[in-house]
């Protein structure tokens, strides 16, 4: 038998023996613990309603498409979608995220490097001539961590829960970018209706001065209450400027959000919006499948339990072997002949013994980090119940408004009239009940706006509080 043969006969007993110590070691024990889904609230509980919840059917399924009626509005979000740096950011993140999950699978892989060497030393022994050695090497490596306690494969789980968070973060970004669009755009109609009833107040006391200066001629009013009608009418008109302030505000908040320059926004108006009329919520533990910011929490949550299993496993030996072969020779010539190849395979095995308190620390805090993921999960699933109860009452009380608003806008409507007569034509009344009556008007017409937007803002909120926008 050749010497290479012995090297290659020694090298295949090496390593069954270590082949059979790491089987023997894998069965000792083991160090890490099975993932279990994190205890959670009550989900019949998460969140309130006044009427019986039946079914299982929730507008959080429906396309966000489908809740919009405005196609202006339909074509800024779509917009929004495409070009929101934040979206673009969670977008990065993932990448990042994926390129993390690569590299810990790679860790359960043994490594492999080629080395080629060659040297020439020129040496002096004593008084002698100078000599010149070289030597000549190609040669391959490789070292392999056995996983014996499941370190490596629990620090991919925890990569793993990493990567799919960051899909439930882009996704929540996703839903939040459709309720905030949507919400700017609303509020930007409102505030159009605002400035209109403004304008038209307005110009109708302007009109009152007038007809008040004219009254004052006929005797039937003084001189103060032309004053309160040219008061009344510098107050129409200082309130303009603030609404029209807070729609370039709104406008440049909405560009912001479509990354685009500030610049006006194209829009419909108020009165065209259709809200969605059947608000379905399903059942409360659709949440923990819907919401992507729970979906988040609870990868994350994962993510530090697996960190935890990492943690533990440092109590434990570690065994890698490592290996090599190759040619090795002083005549570059004689490199590949058989008597130039040369193997070797090491086993290493590390117990740590005294390492500072280092592994009972690192244990201690990957388990503080695991408690705190679990009580943000916890607490973002609760926050999820309060924002659809919190949305859900807000759209029933502003749908219970509706019907006594109109008659309060009827009723206040005949009192201006009512009072403006009385004024004209007999003396049972003075001016300051006519401006009493005008401000109870626009300031309930005001009202009126904003139970709209209440209603409709109210919409969006519930359905991102479902969970919905990101299918």
């Amino acid at each position: 038998m050749t010497r290479r043969s012995h090297a290659l006969a020694r090298l295949a007993a090496a390593v069954r023996c270590n082949l059979a110590l790491a089987a023997g070691c894998a069965l000792a024990a083991c160090a890490t613990q099975t993932y279990e889904r994190p205890p959670t609230i009550e989900t019949p509980a998460l969140f309130r309603s006044d009427a019986p919840l039946a079914g299982d059917t929730s507008i959080a399924s429906l396309p966000w498409q489908a809740l919009f009626s405005d196609g202006t509005l339909r074509a800024l979000i779509q917009e929004g979608l495409q070009q929101n740096l934040d979206l673009k950011i969670a977008s990065s993140r993932i990448d990042a995220a994926r390129a993390n999950l690569s590299q810990s699978g790679a860790a359960l892989l043994p490594t492999l490097q080629a080395d080629a060497q060659y040297s020439v030393i020129r040496q002096v022994v004593g008084t002698g001539s100078p000599s010149r050695v070289t030597r000549a090497e190609l040669s391959a490596s490789a070292s392999w961590e056995l996983d014996l306690w499941g370190k490596l494969r629990s620090a991919r789980r925890a990569t793993e829960a990493q990567w799919q968070a960051s899909w439930a973060y882009k996704r929540a970004v996703h839903t939040q970018l459709i309720a905030e669009i949507a919400t700017a755009y609303y509020t930007l109609l409102a505030y159009d209706r605002q400035l209109a009833i403004t304008e038209e107040a307005l110009a109708v006391r302007i009109k009152d001065v007038e007809a008040v200066k004219a009254l004052k001629e006929a005797a039937v009013v003084t001189g103060a209450d032309v004053v309160q009608s040219e008061a009344s009418r510098y107050a129409a008109e200082v309130a303009i400027p603030d609404i029209k302030r807070n729609i370039r505000e709104v406008e440049n908040a909405l560009c912001l959000l479509l990354a685009r320059p500030s610049r006006a926004i194209q829009r419909t108006t108020l009165e065209q919006q259709i809200p969605l009329g059947q608000l379905a919520l399903g059942i409360p533990a659709q949440l923990l499948a819907n919401r992507p910011d729970v979906q988040q929490a609870e990868l994350e949550f994962r993510s530090a339990f697996e960190l935890t299993n990492v943690a533990r496993t440092y109590f434990y030996p570690a065994l890698t072997l490592s290996g090599s072969a190759g040619f090795a020779s002083s005549d570059l010539g004689e490199l590949f002949s058989p008597a130039s190849f040369i193997a070797s395979l090491l086993a290493g095995l590390t117990q740590p013994i005294l390492d500072r308190g280092l592994n009972k620390q690192r244990l201690e805090l990957a388990r503080a980090q695991q408690r705190e993921a679990l009580f943000a999960f916890q607490g973002t699933l609760l926050r999820a119940g309060q924002e659809v109860s919190d949305a859900l009452y807000s759209h029933q009380m502003a749908a219970e408004k509706t019907e006594a608003r109109q008659h309060q806008l009827e009723a206040l409507g005949k009192s201006v009239e009512f009072t403006k007569d009385l004024l004209r034509y007999t003396s049972n009344t003075n001016y300051v009940d006519v401006l009493t009556s005008e401000q109870s008007l626009l300031t309930a017409q005001i009202d009126g706006v904003n139970d709209r937007l209440q209603q409709l803002q109210a919409i969006v909120t519930l359905y991102r509080a479902l969970g919905g926008g990101w299918r």
